[in-house]
């Protein structure tokens, strides 16, 4: 193995060799590495420039770049809000508050909320997206009751295993 780590990065590997030699490929290996480990790590940004030959540096050039890519893991459910111009004037801040505070309630490693400067829904201003799902139209209210639902949901399958 090409890296020494404590975390097997074998699933990425059909992709690895798949890409192999390809030019312009990284943001595809980058993306299909997230999606199988849900974050870069250091470990993992190591395993492919040892893999690709592109140098580690160039690989985290291009993780800072582009906001698609997290170099810390996220909770189960990803709560991206819209902070769009759109959304911003409907009442995003105040949509960000509420569920700041009803986070607080939820248990550790569900939810992460990360700011987003558009997810091209301006006609549900104000929006957001937990996971691929959109919430538009959103009122403080509203938000707190989607976060709810998914808490109720997880503690529903928490108490049947």
């Amino acid at each position: 193995m090409c890296c020494e780590n404590s975390v097997s990065f074998s699933n990425l590997d059909p992709i690895l060799d798949k890409y192999s030699g390809t030019k312009g490929s990284l943001i595809t290996i980058l993306q299909k590495a997230q999606d199988i480990y849900g974050y870069l790590s250091p470990e993992l940004i190591k395993y492919i420039a040892a893999r690709t030959g592109i140098k580690p540096a160039k690989i985290m050039g291009v993780v800072t770049f582009y906001t698609q890519f997290r170099l810390e893991p996220v909770g189960k459910y990803l709560i991206q809000l819209c902070q769009g111009t759109a959304c911003h004037v409907n009442g995003s801040k105040a949509i960000e508050e509420a569920i700041l505070s009803h986070l607080s309630t939820a248990p550790d490693g569900l939810f992460t909320l990360q700011n987003v400067a558009c997810l091209g829904c301006c006609s549900l201003a104000p929006v957001m997206m937990i996971n691929s799902e959109t919430h538009g139209t959103l009122t403080p209210e509203k938000a707190r009751q989607v976060l709810q639902s998914i808490i109720d949901s997880a503690n529903s399958s928490k108490t049947e295993t």
